[in-house]
């Protein structure tokens, strides 16, 4: 039996120009209005605005139509927009087809306005033949699991949370590392307000700990996960930390005074060295040591005296569910290649993480501005070492791209370090090789103009003739920079200095586990890309699962804290609510065709999504993703996309394979 097809209203959009600068909108709607199926055509300036809804509604009221296609903008923007307008006329918002006639046409192709309307015509043809072939569908109802799931312990994670919690819900704290603080741990104090990053830090997890709302799992890595929107689970893998907390920390750290101290302290990025059973800073949390499984020798254990620790990494599969994910995994400082700008060849080259635990009261010299136990009485700082990449220019990253992007809080940070070093040490000279000065949040301009008055000289450089930083050889200074300075007309100055910096910028942490785990999506830069910067800023393509900080991007703690807060907000949306509803775009199986032959299960990417009982498929609608893996192998055609039909498909074909004098 044939399914009667729907009458379609199609509605134009001029997207105030977007469109109608390059594509011939009355064109288009004269042309679409003459197919058959077609009831409406009508056009309008902004159809996402009220103006446009009420046209989409009316028509729906009148009766004049059944289905609806917008011609417009991409429907990651508008597509709830279109379906509110639906529903508010009683209609399924599911009747609804969006054609993108701005992203892939007039925006890309502004150099040929008739091919444009014609591709255009073309598409919004396509779209109408699918109208017209519809079927109400209902969304899948999910019971939600009232529990929040974060992962990453920095000030990020911590941050969301802290909210989680407060708003009166339960929260799971995954952490990968055996204390919790993230990169601001490692901070002497932030800016603007000079407040000790520790003090913030303290106060944060205070709350969180003290909170039985939270479960914390430290040294924990995800290890496997899925489920969807309204009811994710996530597998991790815990290491038991080597110590319990039913020991005194003074009789722990008695027990292993006599460990040596041979393992480079990545908290202080390799400028010192750390025992391997360890704790990062005094008032960390928790306060008891963990043992460092990767670097503990056998032969360490003898050394400790006293009871409190066992030396056996045993591990524990531990599996957590929620009704959404927070992602706060942070990102890692840019690592210089060996040699570049003398980094790892010269000593006095250091980065600028590196000078920040110098200068701090319990970084490794005390405080106090010294290099390889000698007085500092010069520093230069190098701005865009791993940021603002050039391809042919710097060497690229093992996937072959350069980081041609800002990391946006280095400029800052930078300015911060050298005016505090002159507030300190008036009498020390400090020179700042610049491309550009980018103090872009309020108030950061004021270190720019400070560290004019401070006496700082600054020298801009060329990208593509960067400076050169070789050894004194026996000069009265230990570093010689050769560059030549833009602001006195391209003039090769040389400097003699103590100590080198390099501002280095961020990248994205390694995470691919998670990214392979939930098929995340990532931008060009290697972050995790948001579904859109200003509509949606801190939630991602995949359903229920939000970003936090700076796995999104590069940004400061005020920037990181705020984004995790918007999560935590987006998030409690979806935890607050008894069910979620689920778009029905996944698989359906026609029984009468279906014979039971497996090869859709064995084709299929998600884990228990099909099953075969009484010899035929049976879809799981929570776990199927829609990708329609299943249609393609299916020998019989017994398997279909809800909302995206081969039949649909067909139609669509059929009337996109418009000769050309009828396109004209």
């Amino acid at each position: 039996m044939t399914k009667e097809k729907k009458r379609v209203g199609v509605y134009i959009c001029h997207c105030g120009g977007n469109i109608s600068d390059v594509v011939d909108v009355e064109a288009v709607r004269a042309y679409i209005e003459k197919l058959d199926g077609v009831a409406v055509a009508r056009k309008n300036m902004f159809m996402c605005s009220s103006d446009g809804q009420k046209m989409i509604e009316q028509d729906l009221k009148d009766g004049l139509i059944d289905s609806v296609v917008v011609a417009s903008c991409t429907p990651k923007l508008h597509q709830g927009t279109f379906r509110g307008a639906l529903s508010r006329a009683g209609q399924n918002i599911y009747l609804l087809e969006q054609s993108n006639i701005r992203e892939q046409v007039s925006w890309t192709h502004t150099h040929d306005h008739a091919a444009a309307t014609n591709k255009a015509k073309q598409l919004v043809a396509a779209a109408a033949a699918k109208a017209e072939m519809l079927e109400p569908l209902e969304p899948i109802k999910v019971k939600t699991v009232p529990c929040g799931i974060v992962i990453g312990g920095g000030i990020a994670g911590l941050r969301a949370v802290r909210d989680l919690s407060k708003w009166g819900m339960n929260v799971v704290l995954v952490e990968k590392s055996p204390f919790l603080g993230g990169r601001t741990a490692q901070l002497d104090h932030v800016f603007p307000t000079k407040e000790k990053a520790r003090d913030l830090l303290d106060k944060l997890i205070k709350e969180v700990i003290a909170d039985p709302k939270v479960t914390i799992y430290l040294n924990s890595q995800v290890i496997d996960g899925g489920g969807s929107l309204g009811d994710f689970f996530v597998k991790i893998e815990q290491t038991f930390r080597g110590c319990t907390e039913k020991y005194d920390l003074k009789e722990l750290e008695d027990a292993i005074k006599d460990l040596p101290k041979d393992i480079k302290n990545e908290f202080d990025y390799g400028l010192s060295y750390r025992k391997s059973i360890w704790m990062p800073y005094e008032g960390c949390w928790p306060s008891i040591p963990a043992v460092d499984w990767e670097n503990f020798q056998p032969e360490d254990a003898d050394k400790v005296n006293g009871s409190g620790f066992e030396f056996q990494p045993n591990k524990e599969i531990i599996e957590v569910r929620g009704g959404s994910i927070i992602l706060a995994t942070g990102f890692d400082p840019y690592q210089p290649a060996q040699g570049e700008y003398g980094y790892g060849t010269i000593p006095e080259v250091i980065t600028l993480p590196q000078l920040v635990r110098l200068m701090a009261d319990d970084g490794p010299s005390n405080g106090r501005l010294e290099i390889n136990e000698h007085p500092v009485r010069s520093v230069a700082f190098i701005h865009c070492v791993g940021s603002r990449q050039v391809e042919g220019i710097n060497n690229p990253q093992p996937d072959g791209k350069v980081n041609n992007y800002c990391s946006r809080a280095c400029c800052t940070a930078t300015l911060q370090a050298a005016n505090e070093l002159k507030e300190r040490y008036p009498d020390l000279h400090v020179f700042d090789l610049y491309q550009d000065i980018r103090t872009y949040g309020h108030g950061h301009e004021e270190y720019y103009q400070q560290a004019s008055k401070n006496q700082i000289l600054f020298l801009r450089y060329d990208p593509l003739n960067p400076a050169t930083v070789r050894p004194s050889n026996g000069r009265e200074t230990a570093v010689s920079i050769t560059v030549k300075d833009l602001l006195t007309q391209g003039e090769e100055m040389e400097l003699g200095v103590d100590l080198v910096v390099l501002s280095v910028g961020m990248m994205p942490r390694n995470i691919e586990q998670i990214i392979d785990i939930f098929k995340l999506p990532q931008g060009a830069d290697r972050f995790l890309q948001e579904v859109h910067p200003k509509l949606r800023p801190v939630e991602l393509a995949v359903e229920g699962i939000m970003l936090a900080g700076t796995c999104q991007g590069p940004m400061d703690i005020t920037e990181a804290t705020a984004a995790a807060s918007a999560a935590a907000a987006k998030s409690m949306n979806i935890l607050s609510q008894e069910y979620v509803y689920l778009n029905p775009y996944i698989a359906r199986v026609d029984e009468d065709l279906c014979t039971g032959t497996g090869l859709c299960i064995e084709e299929c990417s998600e884990v228990n999504a099909i099953r075969l009982e009484n010899g035929k498929a049976v879809i799981n609608k929570t776990i199927c993703n829609g990708c329609g893996m299943c249609v393609a192998v299916c020998p019989n055609d017994a398997i279909n996309i809800q909302g995206w039909t081969i039949p649909q498909y067909k139609n669509m074909v059929s009337k996109m394979l418009i000769p050309a004098q009828e396109l004209a």
